[in-house]
Formats: C-alpha cells, sequence, structure tokens
C-alpha cells in the first residue's frame, strides 16, 4: 500500500456532504457483529525538556494469542530503550526499572505492569504504571498509578517536561467493524469512534463506509469500490479533524492487503488538507494529533499471524 498521505495527490475522492452537522439526527448504525480485534497499539510522545530538548518517545503495546509484548524506543524509532516479550500470563507479572545513556542524556525507566487491567486489546487500561526520567526530569509518564510511583520511587519536587500524545497508530484484524477511543486534544473528552463497512450481505447492492463519533454517523460513503480513497473535514470539540480512508486493499489486493483510517487535527489557519510536506515547515513546538487505524479483514490472516515479528518481538 502506498503512504496515506501521497495519496491525495491523484485520484483522490472528496464526499460531498460537508460536516458531521448533515448527521445529526441520524444514530449510528447498529450491529450484532463483535468489533475486529486490536493486536498492536503504537503511541507517539513528543517530550520538550527544560533545556528546550525535544525528545520523542514511542511505546508499542502488542498481543495476540500466544504472547504480549511491549516496546519503548527513542529518537525517530532508532533506539530500543525497553522491550518485554513474553506469554501473556507471564507479561501480567513485570516490573522493574533500567537505567542507560542515550544521546549525551542519562535515562531511566520504572514500569510495573503487575496489576494491570485489560479490555480485549493490547494495551492496559488501569493498575499500571511508566515512567521515563531523562537527566533528572520526568520525561513520560503513563498509567493511573503513576503518581503514586511518583511519590513512592521519585524525589520531592522533581521537575516534570511538558509532552504530549502526537500519534496514535492501531491495528485490527478480524471483520470490518472497528471499535476504538480517541481524544482529540489535551483539553477535550474521550469519544467513541466506530467505523464499519457494509456490504452486499446485508442486503446493500454495493459496500457502504460509515464512520459514527459518539453514535452519531459523520460521513456516510456510497460505492466504495469506486470510492476507495478520500477525504472528508469534520469538527470535533471545536477543532477541524480531517478524516481520510484508503481502503484500496480490500478490493484489489485482498491476499495480503489492509486500509487505513486516518483522523488528524489542524488548525483552523490551515486552509487546505495536511500532506506530508507541510511537516517540515510546521512550528517545532506546536503539536498536533494523529490517529491511524489498519484494519485487516479476517481473510487476510498473514498479518495477525506475523504481527509480533513485524513490531520487532
Amino acid at each position: 500500500m502506498r503512504d496515506l498521505a501521497s495519496c491525495f495527490g491523484e485520484y483522490a475522492v472528496q464526499v460531498s456532504e460537508a460536516s458531521c452537522s448533515s448527521y445529526a439526527n441520524h444514530s449510528c448504525i447498529s450491529s450484532s457483529l463483535t468489533p475486529s480485534i486490536q493486536n498492536a497499539v503504537i503511541c507517539l510522545y513528543k517530550t520538550i525538556l527544560s533545556s528546550r530538548k525535544q525528545l520523542l518517545i514511542t511505546v508499542t503495546w502488542c498481543k495476540n494469542n500466544l504472547t504480549q509484548g511491549l516496546s519503548i524506543k527513542l529518537g525517530d524509532e532508532r533506539f530500543t530503550a525497553l522491550k518485554l516479550n513474553s506469554n501473556s500470563r507471564l507479561f501480567r507479572k513485570k516490573k522493574g526499572s533500567k537505567s542507560f545513556e542515550f544521546d549525551c542524556s542519562k535515562f531511566e525507566i520504572f514500569w510495573d505492569l503487575s496489576t494491570a487491567k485489560y479490555n480485549t486489546g493490547p494495551e492496559p487500561v488501569e493498575g499500571f504504571y511508566i515512567l521515563v526520567m531523562v537527566d533528572s526530569e520526568l520525561g513520560l509518564v503513563l498509567g493511573d498509578m503513576a503518581e503514586e510511583a511518583v511519590t513512592r520511587k521519585l524525589k520531592t519536587g522533581i521537575p516534570a517536561a511538558k509532552f504530549s500524545l502526537v500519534s496514535r497508530r492501531e491495528h485490527f484484524s478480524g471483520n470490518t467493524l472497528y471499535s476504538t477511543k480517541a481524544q482529540f486534544c489535551d483539553t477535550g473528552t474521550s469519544h467513541d469512534i466506530l467505523i464499519r463497512c457494509s456490504g452486499e450481505n446485508e442486503g446493500l447492492k454495493h459496500p457502504v463506509l460509515s464512520v459514527c463519533i459518539d453514535k452519531k454517523i459523520v460521513i456516510r460513503v456510497k460505492r466504495l469500490q469506486w470510492n476507495f480513497r478520500g477525504n472528508q473535514t469534520i469538527f470535533v470539540d471545536g477543532l477541524l479533524v480531517d478524516l481520510m480512508w484508503d481502503v484500496h486493499d480490500w478490493f484489489f489486493n485482498p491476499a495480503s492487503g489492509y486500509a487505513v483510517f486516518m483522523f488528524r487535527t489542524r488548525s483552523g489557519m490551515d486552509s487546505r488538507l495536511w500532506l506530508e510536506e507541510k511537516l517540515v515547515q510546521k512550528d517545532q513546538e506546536k503539536v498536533e494529533f494523529s490517529l491511524l487505524i489498519y484494519a485487516s479483514p479476517e481473510r487476510q490472516k498473514k498479518i495477525k499471524d506475523t504481527q509480533m515479528s513485524f513490531w520487532g518481538f
């Protein structure tokens, strides 16, 4: 599959409906299907230290039927700071710490997953913490038990760097129903997102793509086999959010392909859809958020079977 952003320079299809307000009175399509299984979650955080030095931290959670893994990488995913991999039962008992040096800085990582609780995905929802120290400064704090861990393990009054979630990637396999949550800005609320592809087996002449936020349909793409790439701007929490989709491989490369859905916030000052080349022009400290969903139907079992090796576990 080509890179998602590059697809919109050519062959892009713009849906005619203007905004989610067009669907304000519609309820999200109900379904008896069980949502697809989440195999991996990859979160990219941007940390700005008190010295103004910037650092990228990538946290990856991964799980299949046999094993479960966690990795933390620094920089542009070049340096693996921490890698945990074991069967699911033993993984939940993992806790510890690690010290090392990277890019002329001293790092310490503290983690405890021994009481972590999970839903259906590989990422814990409560009962855990991960702390990343950079030169005696808190560079990243994750988990509901993090505050208690900071008080217990670190000195009082330790400075905390500013960090933000820049992007989140989620990999799914199963059917064509995908359910997740997203918070599009630090001050916003968490929203339920449901992506559904309905087909001929449901009495439709052509496949239809529906995207719902908080049980309301925000876009509905008909004749999806022709409109397999496109974009739509919606409004969430007062923000412009570009919603882009590329389901080309569902129709033309079903043996090994997957679909990609992307939600990306942008400033009202931006007059056009985000493209990759704009990254170099943006303010270094301005943080926008992206959610990418990689979706593989059940017939494409290759991705599910190789998920762990794909992420280096």
